[in-house]
């Protein structure tokens, strides 16, 4: 009886069998060039110091764009300052209002009394 042996067989076999798993670890690791490859294939994975100094940068980078975003926003003692600076400008806009209001007033009554007078004149004071 002849079986056919594919690929997918053996891995089968290896992974039902957990001794022979180990065993063919062992001599694919005893082999230089093959552990060479291997730990070629896992260091592309790792990080290297590089990459970590360019994460860090980078997360530097992030750091300082953070804070100079920060920097521009207000904080609540700034904005307290912006509204008492409001109330005193708004405070200063009515006590002018306030005074126009009153030279208006004064203005008009002026008037009045100047039409009145010249009425009272012509009604009281025959020509």
């Amino acid at each position: 009886m002849l079986v056919e042996l594919t690929a997918e067989a053996i891995v089968e076999l290896f992974r039902e069998d957990v001794r022979a798993r180990k065993e063919l670890a062992e001599l694919l690791i005893s082999e230089p060039e093959i552990r060479l490859a291997i730990i070629n294939a896992v260091l592309r994975d790792v990080a290297t110091r590089g990459d970590l100094e360019r994460l860090r940068e980078s997360f530097e980078r992030l750091r300082e764009s953070l804070e100079s975003r920060f920097e521009r926003v207000a904080t609540k003692g700034d904005i307290e300052a912006l509204r008492s600076e409001f109330r005193r400008e708004i405070d200063s806009l009515a006590r002018e209002i306030d005074r126009l209001y009153k030279l208006v007033m004064v203005s008009v009554l002026g008037i009045l009394i100047s039409v009145v007078t010249t009425i009272l004149v012509r009604i009281l004071l025959p020509p």
